[in-house]
């Protein structure tokens, strides 16, 4: 549902509270590839305006991430995950030994 992804971004930057901290969270059904598994991963982001304070990824919150123009990246145990907001889609990888594709959709905001 990149789209329900996408107006909930907008309605959370076009608010009248947008100054105020705000959390968004995601859940991504994510396959991971060799073992054809698919695990439900959840993304917690803290908003505060149009600035991103903070991120979970299963509660964990990562050491650090990096911006991109769509989204983010980060890493956790070994796994470096790429977030694209505006598409819904999770990416990562384990080092080159596995690597994992999902979609996003918003629970809540």
């Amino acid at each position: 549902m990149k789209g329900a992804l996408a107006w909930a971004l907008v309605a959370m930057w076009a608010s009248p509270a947008s100054a105020a901290m705000q959390t968004m969270t995601l859940s991504c059904a994510v396959a991971y590839l060799p073992a054809r598994s698919t695990w439900v991963r959840e993304v917690q982001i803290d908003w505060e305006g149009q600035s991103m304070r903070a991120i979970r990824i299963d509660g964990v919150a990562p050491y650090r991430y990096g911006l991109l123009p769509q989204g983010f990246i980060t890493a956790i145990d070994n796994e470096r995950i790429q977030l694209d907001l505006k598409q819904a889609q999770w990416t990562s990888d384990f080092r080159g030994q596995a690597s994992g594709q999902g979609r996003c959709e918003v629970l809540a905001r």
